[in-house]
């Protein structure tokens, strides 16, 4: 693939990513009111639990399929179709009037936002090994831009009409798919045949990573990573109203302030750190650092020390970067769709069970110190502490050639 084509290629790719963000964090400002409307109760924090797990069963159930897909398909008509998708479902929601509805329209937006781990597999079709730390920052980068306009949008537009959110999305994501649709080349060659459905099953790609333990603990880190990751999309909202009382657009904001910080990490920061600590170091780094602003988190006393915290927290998300490019080496080229798959389902899994966890905890520790919850996230991230330093720096036989 030539540079100009790749530069246009990898840009569709990263707006793709960045409207996945926002349709995933617009609704957090406005999610509360949202529910409290179509269900006429004051407690919600059950549903938005429930909501978040079923965004992301679909994920981890249509992750490991797209991804298979692709590699037998194409990436290009998986991304085109679930664009489609995705523009259909935002209308969709901007006018479901009952709870069931809501339900269904988010468990479509999990399926359509599965197409991260086709971007994924693309980007490395389309990277050297080089530089694919650097590009999986951006990647992440995209993704923390999307948290930037979500939540603020979601939380601007919210005050005006609590459907305005969905409208804007499908908007932007027709505008994504017209781009895509004229400008994204197909990246590598589909090996075609026929499909067997069986390989289907989401459960399938999960055995086979089972069966090389060299991609075990690469898979339980990314499951970890996103298990501590939920938290911030189930409690941040209430926290923020029970500590601060915060109203929609402030939550909006500090969400906002949140992704900038992270938009900025990612971008300029995972390809020198791995360079000067290489790839293990910069998984502990990112750690360490997380945890030190959860901490403050936890203690926090006043709405300024959340923005202020900011910047060491955007560092956290320096590891994830670096601990995808070592996992691209585990794998042979021909299995990159099919392990970024299951690397994807592995998070949404996650993202199921991790959700009504979280909430769980946060009814619990409510009434006396909502900042508690997380400490709760910290205890999850001493957890990837061992799994690290046990992590090999690299496999000479990518498991993939194995079997």
């Amino acid at each position: 693939m030539k540079q100009s084509t790749s530069a246009t290629a990898l840009s569709v790719i990263f707006a793709t990513v960045v409207l996945d963000a926002i349709g995933i964090g617009l609704i957090f400002p406005i999610l509360p009111a949202l529910l409290r409307d179509v269900t006429q109760v004051a407690n919600v924090a059950p549903y938005i639990g429930i909501m978040t797990a079923l965004y992301a069963l679909m994920q981890f159930i249509f992750a490991p399929v797209l991804g298979a897909l692709s590699d037998r398909l194409g990436r290009r008509p998986v991304l085109l179709l679930s664009l489609a998708g995705a523009a259909v479902n935002y209308l969709f929601l901007a006018f479901a009037p009952s709870l069931w509805m809501l339900l269904l329209g988010r468990a479509i937006a999990g399926l359509t936002s599965a197409n991260v781990s086709v971007a994924t597999a693309y980007i490395t079709d389309i990277s050297p090994e080089a530089r694919r730390a650097r590009r999986f920052g951006l990647l992440n980068a995209m993704f923390g831009a999307g948290f930037i306009i979500g939540p603020v949008l979601g939380g601007a537009l919210g005050d005006y009409g609590l459907r305005l959110p969905f409208m804007a999305a499908a908007i932007l994501n027709t505008g994504n798919l017209l781009l895509a649709w004229y400008l994204l080349p197909e990246s590598r060659t589909p090996t075609g045949g026929k499909i067997d459905l069986a390989a289907l099953n989401p459960l399938r790609p999960l055995r086979w990573v089972f069966s090389h333990k060299s991609l075990l603990p690469i898979t339980v880190i990314f499951f970890t990573f996103s298990a501590a990751g939920e938290v911030y999309g189930v409690c941040w909202a209430l926290w923020g109203h029970d500590a601060f009382e915060w109203n929609g657009l402030w939550i909006g904001l500090s969400l906002g302030a949140y992704g900038l910080c992270q938009a900025l990490a990612q971008a300029f920061l995972p390809g020198p750190a791995v360079k000067l600590l290489g790839e293990r170091a910069t998984i502990l780094a990112g750690v360490a650092c997380a945890c030190a602003a959860l901490l403050v988190m936890a203690f926090a006393t006043r709405s300024w020390m959340i923005f202020a915290i900011m910047p060491v927290f955007a560092l956290g998300g320096i590891g994830a970067p670096a601990l995808q490019s070592l996992a691209t080496r585990q794998v042979a080229d021909e299995r990159q769709g099919q392990f970024q798959g299951v690397l994807a389902a592995s998070v949404s899994l996650a993202s199921v069970l991790c959700p009504l966890v979280f909430s769980s905890i946060y009814l619990g520790v409510r009434a006396h110190w909502p900042g508690a919850i997380w400490l709760s996230v910290i205890v999850v991230y001493a957890a990837l502490v061992p799994l690290v330093l046990g992590l090999p720096l690299a496999s000479s036989t990518p498991a993939s050639s194995r079997g």
